[in-house]
């Protein structure tokens, strides 16, 4: 088996064009992503940007920078949302906890709860969903 070891230009946001790629493996360049969007629009009007990865009937992953001071309230309705930190931190409140989770660290949830995010520094995360989980965990 003859097998090439191809390297990506570190200047690409994601590749799907060579050879070894295609629409089913994306590479994505996180810190020159995460600088794209700082620099976008809707950052410097001091609003989120985020950005999807990955669509599909059952899972969604989104890149997501925040600023400084921004708080999200939300409910976990899907059957998993995890967080992993890319830069940054991130706290954690839910009803029975407080988490400070740190640039490398990842939270997975898996049960429907009320929970509050908030930063105090600008914080760069996936964000996944995914859908139908523990269904076909169960079966």
């Amino acid at each position: 088996m003859n097998m090439e070891n191809e390297s990506l230009k570190a200047n690409q946001f994601f590749s799907s064009e060579n050879n070894l790629l295609s629409e089913s493996l994306r590479i994505y360049d996180f810190p020159a992503l995460i600088e794209n969007m700082k620099h976008s629009q809707s950052w410097s009007k001091g609003k989120l940007d985020a950005m999807i990865l990955l669509r599909s009937p059952n899972k969604q992953i989104v890149l997501t920078v925040l600023h400084e001071g921004t708080e999200i309230n939300s409910f976990q309705s899907n059957d998993s949302v995890t967080f992993q930190i890319i830069e940054g931190k991130l706290m954690f409140q839910s009803a029975d906890k407080l988490l400070t989770l740190y640039k490398g660290q990842l939270l997975t949830l898996h049960e429907h709860i009320s929970y509050c995010l908030t930063t105090d520094e600008d914080t760069a995360l996936l964000f996944t969903l995914e859908i139908g989980a523990l269904q076909r965990a169960e079966n």
